[in-house]
C-alpha cells in the first residue's frame, strides 16, 4: 500500500450491481447483543442525513452530497419514495441506508454503511439483507440496484454479492482525494502488500 496525500488524482472503478428476484426466505433476525432498533425517518432534515453520510463515508471519500444544493437535498429527503433508515445500537447511530424508489419498478440502495465503531461487529450483512427485504417489500418492484467503488470499504463488493446482488457493469473515472489515504497501486491486489 502507498500513502497518497490529499489532492492526489486516483483512478476509481465503479461497479453497478442489481438483483432481479426477491431473495428466498424470511427477513433476517436482528443480531443478539446490545439493544438495537432500525428506525425509518420521515422527511429527515438534511443535517441529519449529512451527519450520517459523514460518519459512515468520511474514510471512503463520500463528499459529493456536501456539494449539493441544500434545497435539492431537502426535496430528495422529503420525497415519499425515498426512505432513510438508521440502525441505532446502544443509543447511538451505528449505520444507515437509503432506499430510493422514485423510478418505476426499481429501488436503488442509494447509500449503505456502518460507522467505523460498528464495523466488525457482524452487523453489515444483517443490515444489508434487511435493506434488501425492505426494498422488495415495495409494490411493483422488478429490480433492486446498488453501486460501489474501489474507494469504498474493501469488503463492500463481496458483501453485496453475498447478499444476492450481481455485477452488471463497471466504469472508470478519476477522483481527487480530499484527505490522505492508503491505496493499492493500480494493477496490484491488496494481498500483494499483506
Amino acid at each position: 500500500m502507498t500513502e497518497l496525500p490529499a489532492g492526489s488524482e486516483v483512478e476509481v472503478i465503479i461497479t453497478c450491481l442489481e438483483m432481479t428476484t426477491r431473495p428466498e426466505g424470511p427477513r433476517p433476525d436482528m443480531p443478539m447483543g446490545p439493544p438495537m432498533a432500525l428506525l425509518s425517518a420521515e422527511a429527515p432534515p438534511a443535517w441529519y442525513f449529512l451527519d450520517l453520510y459523514r460518519a459512515v463515508g468520511q474514510d471512503y471519500e463520500w463528499t459529493d452530497r456536501f456539494e449539493d444544493d441544500p434545497e435539492d437535498l431537502r426535496r430528495w429527503l422529503a420525497d415519499p419514495q425515498v426512505t432513510l433508515w438508521t440502525l441505532m445500537r446502544s443509543g447511538w447511530p451505528a449505520g444507515f441506508f437509503v432506499l430510493d424508489g422514485r423510478a418505476e419498478g426499481e429501488v436503488e440502495l442509494s447509500y449503505f454503511g456502518l460507522v467505523p465503531e460498528a464495523v466488525g461487529m457482524g452487523l453489515g450483512l444483517w443490515l444489508l439483507r434487511t435493506a434488501v427485504h425492505l426494498g422488495w417489500d415495495r409494490p411493483g418492484i422488478r429490480r433492486l440496484m446498488v453501486e460501489t467503488c474501489t474507494l469504498d470499504h474493501p469488503r463492500a463488493l463481496g458483501l453485496y454479492q453475498r447478499a444476492g446482488f450481481e455485477p452488471v457493469s463497471q466504469a472508470r473515472k478519476t477522483r481527487i482525494l480530499s484527505r490522505p489515504r492508503q491505496m493499492t497501486p493500480p494493477g496490484r491486489s491488496t494481498e500483494d502488500h499483506a
